[in-house]
């Protein structure tokens, strides 16, 4: 079995690109921005706030929850969401050492 791509590069870059690739569509920083703005667990609103179908949402709280931004809990035809602030602070985290290596030097 060949090694991937992303196996060439260290824990910093791919866990701050796979971060960053779950923060890539619209409608996702919309979603993190309504959780981070109702300062609580949404339950089934989300939906409510974007201008997309049900399962369009889904899918991009699906997206959310495995990169670790949001967590969340399935209760029969209720899906609760939270943003996770632990994933907020290592986000800023990894942003701020990548920003700290560069080298204002430039152009």
């Amino acid at each position: 079995m060949s090694a991937s791509k992303t196996d060439s590069f260290g824990e910093l870059e791919n866990k701050l690109a796979e971060l960053a690739k779950a923060l890539g569509h619209p409608a996702r920083v919309a979603i993190l921005m309504e959780l981070a703005r109702r300062k609580s667990c949404v339950c089934g609103e989300i939906v409510d706030v974007l201008p997309l179908a049900q399962s369009t949402v889904s899918q991009h709280l699906k997206a959310l929850k495995a990169a670790g931004w949001i967590s969340g809990t399935v209760e029969g035809a209720k899906s609760c969401y939270c943003i996770n602030k632990e994933a907020l602070l290592h986000f800023r985290s990894l942003l701020t050492d990548f920003l700290d290596v560069q080298d204002n030097t430039c152009c």
